[in-house]
């Protein structure tokens, strides 16, 4: 697979973006998070921010349908991330985050505009010196509107499933194959279809369709097409 080379803006500003977007188990945030300690870049995982946000909500009695009260614990939540760990209250919750029914939740409640937007600063401010690589759905065309690198990350349904059933399994847990496949396209479906902030790839963002390849190839992609953008940069 040779993909086209992407039209970037100018990453020599202050603190450039990658902005990873993609639907969900295509490998996106394992790929944003080998880039960005390759460039020695900050990494967002706005994913996690949902789920936390998700998990907070159901730990603290919060319906997920009740938008206004959503909002109101997402502006107040005290969220942190180190060394790969979710800390929510100073505690670590990245386990329990990461379970199929912690994503479900997550994107249920992504569809809700006033969530998202209490959210969208609180992701803007993860933006530091010398560069943040962040993944999501939204991260290139609403909340880093200006990214010097877009990317659309994915892979077919079936291969993501597989992967997603692989990486239960390599932890112990129970998995079927049929529903993950299931419940994948139902939350591409979701995803694709909520009128806030869509899953879908930008008019200036490559395509990286990861079926066919590896994680270490699918990071070196990415760095080739960095790397090819900022010596044009340089030359101009």
């Amino acid at each position: 697979m040779t993909p086209a080379s992407p039209s970037l803006s100018n990453p020599n500003i202050s603190s450039p973006v990658i902005a990873i977007d993609g639907p969900s188990a295509s490998g996106k945030g394992t790929v944003a998070a080998l880039v960005a300690q390759s460039l020695g870049f900050h990494y967002l995982d706005s994913g996690a921010i949902y789920r936390v946000t998700a998990y907070a909500a159901q730990s603290a009695g919060v319906a997920l349908e009740d938008e206004t009260a959503l909002a109101a614990l997402a502006r107040a939540l005290k969220l942190h991330f180190d060394g790969g760990e979710v800390f929510l209250d100073g505690h670590p919750v990245g386990d329990a985050i990461r379970c199929e029914e912690a994503g479900r939740s997550a994107s249920r409640i992504a569809a809700l505009p006033a969530l998202r937007l209490a959210l969208l600063e609180r992701q803007r401010a993860f933006r530091a010196a010398p560069g943040l690589v962040t993944d999501g759905r939204d991260m290139g065309s609403v909340v880093f509107p200006d990214a010097a690198l877009k990317i659309f990350l994915t892979a077919s349904a079936e291969e993501r499933a597989q992967r997603r059933y692989k990486q239960l399994i390599g932890k112990g847990l129970d998995a079927n194959l049929a529903n993950l496949l299931r419940d994948l396209k139902e939350r591409d479906a979701r995803d694709a279809a909520r009128s806030a902030a869509p899953l879908q790839q930008t008019a200036d963002a490559v395509l990286l369709d990861t079926t066919s390849l590896n994680i270490q190839q699918a990071v070196q992609q990415v760095l080739d097409w960095w790397q090819l953008k900022v010596a044009q940069s340089s030359i101009v």
